[in-house]
């Protein structure tokens, strides 16, 4: 059986690799096209073309992976040089050269962004891969599982409440001015957010080492195991004959692409809408909110809707959906009818993200239940084909949900240019965003992801056909179908 030691070893390196994953998620965006001044437009499509690649760069991963043999195991060394390599490129992405020109960005941005996917995906394919390695299956499988789900979910809520608090304070104590022939691009406050970036991602990659290190020294690879690995076309030709799979793979994308617009889109609500001098400290409230209340909602609330309220899955998923949505409607009334306090926000964040928390149970479990229908239609049992996925669509999502936010961004044009290439950076929050624009960035962020859930909800009840009922019939005739 694990340790203590070996668990908590585990769980520490979900905690580093989603670290690293929420701050590049979160905040690339933000950090190349208002701080740096990148055009929004070639930063969505550099978004959209990396995930896109990233996705497709999975599978071939996972085969570099399953082929390897080395006396350390098939996992540990590409954790370590996955981690390594990932933890430099991050490095790298956030210290961008401030006097590259607009072009020179544009290029750092993509081949650096790319990079980032790229050796992110050596060492999360054999982090989740190497469970079977050494661990005994059944419950002491699942529970380590859960426990790594959670460790990556407080890795997640550390960057989204920490990030823009210990930026600012690192640029304003370790950033200096910028030189003088950068001082008229990059005012003070502006100039401080670019080095703070810089200084806290160093600290963000050299903590992901180390809990990558504490891991691999601490874990041992007790067997040596089968690393099943699934081509695209094995992915695409489970969904075409698997039509309830295909129903939760396009349910997974669209509750991912609502989500995933607005967190995108949050930190510029914050800093050019409601504004403030201490916008950021809002920001961070919202953020530690919000990140605490997903987490509970996968602990608690799901096992309360379900097993106390004795609610079937489907209708948990209405209600979940249900939630995110009035949370938006809420959002929206709120910074259509003047509120300026941050405190009355609180109340849609939980609502949203309470419902992505539940949504993040939920799916697995139509996604598992999809796998069983599958055995029983077509007579193939493709777990491992499925199940690969859902990280294929939750990455296309993000980059479907980036691109539509860098076009919005694009269009509002929340950043006006003073003349040539000065970028105004203490805004007169006031009148140095038009209301249009303001009103804009609230519509794309709440109207558009409460259409798309809208749309899902509709193809949802569409097609979905496994309630509790059905999921019952399909194990006894598989049941009864082995027994023959």
């Amino acid at each position: 059986m694990l340790g203590l030691k070996e668990k908590a070893s585990y769980g520490l390196g979900a905690v580093g690799k989603d670290m690293v994953y929420m701050l590049s998620a979160s905040y690339i965006l933000y950090y190349f096209q208002d701080i740096l001044g990148v055009s929004a437009a070639a930063m969505g499509i550099i978004l959209l073309i990396a995930r896109v690649f990233d996705a497709f760069n999975d599978p071939i991963m996972g085969v570099v992976v399953a082929k390897t043999k080395t006396r350390w195991g098939k996992f540990r060394p590409w954790l370590l040089i996955g981690t390594l390599t990932n933890a430099v490129v991050l490095f790298l992405m956030f210290a961008a050269p401030p006097a590259l020109d607009a072009k020179g960005l544009v290029a750092y941005a993509a081949v650096t962004y790319i990079l980032w996917g790229v050796t992110y995906t050596m060492m999360d394919i054999p982090y989740w891969s190497m469970i079977p390695a050494f661990t005994n299956g059944g419950k002491e499988r699942e529970g380590l599982t859960t426990l790594a789900r959670s460790c990556a979910g407080v890795g997640s809520a550390i960057i989204s409440i920490a990030t823009m608090i210990i930026v600012p304070m690192l640029g304003r104590t370790l950033g200096g001015s910028a030189p003088q022939e950068l001082a008229r691009q990059y005012p003070p406050q502006q100039w401080g957010e670019l080095m703070g970036f810089k200084y806290f991602t160093l600290g963000v990659a050299v903590l992901f080492v180390l809990f990558t290190v504490i891991m691999c020294l601490s874990i041992k690879e007790k067997s040596s195991v089968d690393m099943k690995t699934a081509k695209i076309s094995e992915m695409f030709r489970a969904l075409i004959q698997n039509d309830q799979a295909m129903c939760v793979v396009l349910t997974i994308v669209v509750v991912n692409v609502a989500l995933y617009i607005t967190s995108n889109l949050v930190i510029y609500f914050f800093k050019y809408d409601l504004g403030g001098t201490n916008w950021n400290d809002g920001y961070a409230l919202f953020n530690m909110v919000g990140g605490g209340t997903q987490i509970l909602a996968m602990m608690i609330l799901y096992p309360v809707l379900r097993n106390l309220i004795k609610l079937n899955n489907i209708k948990i998923f209405y209600v979940s959906v249900g939630m995110s949505i009035v949370g938006y409607a809420a959002l929206l009334a709120m910074a259509t009818f003047g509120v300026n306090s941050v405190v009355p926000f609180l109340i849609p964040g939980v609502l949203v993200m309470a419902s992505a928390g539940v949504n993040n149970v939920i799916i697995t479990v139509f996604l598992a239940n999809t796998v069983d229908y599958g055995e029983l239609k077509n007579n193939r049992r493709d777990e491992s084909v499925i199940f690969s996925m859902q990280t294929f669509v939750v990455k296309l999502a993000s980059g479907i949900a980036a691109f539509v936010a860098s076009i919005a961004l694009s269009v509002l044009n929340l950043k006006q240019p003073t003349d040539g290439a000065a970028k105004i950076a203490n805004i007169d929050f006031s009148t140095g965003v038009s209301v249009a624009s303001k009103m804009g960035l609230r519509m794309v962020m709440t109207l558009i992801p409460i259409f798309v859930l809208i749309c899902g909800v509709i193809i949802f009840k569409t097609k979905f056909i496994l309630n509790d009922k059905k999921v019952e019939e399909i194990s006894s005739e598989l049941k009864a179908r082995k027994s023959v």
